[in-house]
């Protein structure tokens, strides 16, 4: 039996109206957000609703029509139209044309009672129709070399190098953000084999490296792991390599004999992945890494679905666009907010280094540009400049930087902007980190501020705007947001009032939004 309401909250002008279907495992409900996209919210009894991040309340509800018939019922826009069958529960996204751009699968919605810390919340997934000629791109940023992402898993997290974005935009004409603010799995592999370690190989190489302690050199030696997968048919499979660690330093995977993945670098995320062909039968696989590396590889077949997975969830929601690339950008843009376009010179050379020593050091690199002629817009001063003050301390060590203002004076003399790193970790016995102790401002067991706690955050940035903002400086570098490296899990935050897994992805958009609220507050003509 389907109960079908039109809502119109007590506030109209400032509350949107939706469709709600009552469902056996819950309610299900369909949000016109504009013209040419729709949010779906699918919840149970128990669910919480979460404070809105994302989509801006500004926009007024669009003009929707809803038909009903024994088989379906249809809400539709100028631009998109979505149909649910009351048979199979499935919704349908049409565009204006009537063509469909994207369905669900049959049964694929999924929604279950879970806990993160001892605390209630859900796990859902949403399993999506996917065509073997459709091409999907997005997520983010990350360093497994793939444009087209359809079949591919990725897990979405917050780490050094890789942004994660849960919004992809495909060939068929629509994009689909998926609303959650915590880990997500995209195409999840939920087959696993644990690899065991077999020897050290290759020789032991010292480099330096740098961190959150700052520069330190290692010596890292090789080490194999090895183990063995039966497949029970032959096909396309997608892989996630785990090296069990927060950072890797190595990806190296080879499936019977022939590489799959081999890449060095001093800042990795713990995950990579790739799709093989592979045979039915047993393949032997080898990963190479460190010493104190746990790496699991899981594996699925590539099939005719796109899926996410939260595991920490209040409900299952996603939002579909509908239109080409640029017509699902626009629309994305309006719902969740322009962003402003900034200045000319951020879009030319920006030289950054690890890192200038010294104020004479950094201007001499910008002299040196100038007299050659070479076309320069900013320089970067990186970590450290702090010195002697304590790590992010919010002030310049004057035996290495006697005079921040008369730096800033002398480059923009020579037309040259300054950006500079500024992290959201502070030293805990600097002079600003005492006072932020004492006041409990720091996500506890760490050294980062508690930006989901307003007190916390405004702590920052009055320190930010006594110590920094008199200079004058042109733009700023929030370093390590994550917080480096996903370092939410397992932790509270916001007084400890809440798991960190509930935001676990969103920690940079706090910082950002600290940063920009003050900005606009403190220095409103920049």
């Amino acid at each position: 039996m389907f109960c079908v309401v039109l809502l119109n909250t007590a506030c109209a002008s400032k509350q949107k109206e939706k469709v709600v279907l009552e469902l056996k495992q819950g309610l299900l409900s369909l949000i016109p957000l504009n013209q040419n996209a729709v949010r779906v919210q699918f919840s149970q009894p128990g669910s919480a609703p979460m404070e809105e991040l994302i989509y801006t309340e500004k926009l007024p509800v669009p003009e929707y029509e809803v038909t009903e018939d024994k088989q379906s019922l249809v809400l539709s826009l100028d631009e998109i139209s979505v149909e649910f069958d009351k048979g199979t529960e499935v919704l349908t996204f049409k565009d204006a044309n009537k063509r469909i751009i994207l369905q669900e699968k049959v049964g694929g919605r999924f929604m279950k009672v879970s806990s993160v810390q001892n605390e209630p919340t859900y796990q859902v997934e949403q399993r999506f129709v996917s065509p073997k000629d459709e091409y999907i791109y997005g997520t983010g940023q990350f360093q497994d070399g793939y444009l087209n992402i359809r079949g591919l898993t990725r897990r979405l997290t917050q780490v050094n190098t890789q942004i994660s974005i849960p919004f992809i935009l495909s060939s068929k004409g629509y994009g689909l953000l998926w609303n959650n603010y915590g880990l997500t799995d995209f195409n999840p592999a939920d087959k696993s084999v644990e690899l065991t370690p077999a020897n050290a190989s290759g020789e032991a190489v010292t480099v330096n490296t740098t961190g959150t302690s700052g520069n330190v050199k290692e010596t890292r030696q090789t080490y194999s792991f090895t183990a063995s997968v039966d497949v029970p048919r032959s096909g396309s499979y997608s892989l996630l390599l785990d090296v069990g660690q927060r950072m890797a330093r190595k990806y190296y995977l080879v499936i019977d004999g022939q590489k799959i993945v081999d890449v060095n670098n001093l800042w990795l995320p713990p995950t990579t992945s790739a799709i093989v062909e592979l045979t039915a039968g047993k393949h032997d696989i080898e990963v190479q890494g460190e010493r104190n590396d746990k790496p699991v590889l899981y594996w699925r077949p590539v099939s005719e679905e796109t899926v996410f997975r939260s595991p920490v969830a209040q409900m299952l929601d996603y939002t579909v666009f509908a239109g080409n690339g640029d017509e699902v950008i626009a629309s994305y843009r309006e719902l969740t907010g322009p962003a402003p376009m900034m200045p000319l010179w951020t879009l030319g050379y920006i030289h950054c280094r690890e890192r200038y020593n010294t104020q004479a050091e950094l201007l001499e690199n910008a002299r040196e540009f100038r007299e050659r002629k070479l076309p320069i817009d900013m320089i970067v001063q990186d970590w450290q400049y702090w010195g002697k003050y304590g790590w992010n301390a919010m002030k310049f060590d004057e035996d290495r930087y006697p005079d921040p203002g008369s730096m800033m004076k002398e480059l923009h003399e020579m037309d040259v902007r300054l950006m500079i790193s500024v992290w959201s970790k502070i030293d805990a016995q600097s002079e600003v980190g005492k006072q932020a102790k004492e006041k409990g401002y720091y996500i506890p067991g760490s050294d980062w501020i508690d930006f989901f706690n307003p007190d916390a955050a405004a702590f920052y940035w009055q320190n930010f705007r006594t110590g920094l903002l008199k200079y004058g400086i042109d733009a700023w570098w929030q370093d390590a947001t994550e917080p480096e490296n996903d370092d939410l899990q397992n932790r509270r935050i916001n007084r400890e009032q809440t798991p960190g897994e509930v935001y676990r992805n969103v920690y940079p958009m706090y910082v950002s939004k600290t940063i920009y609220e003050g900005l606009r507050q403190d220095d409103p003509d920049r």
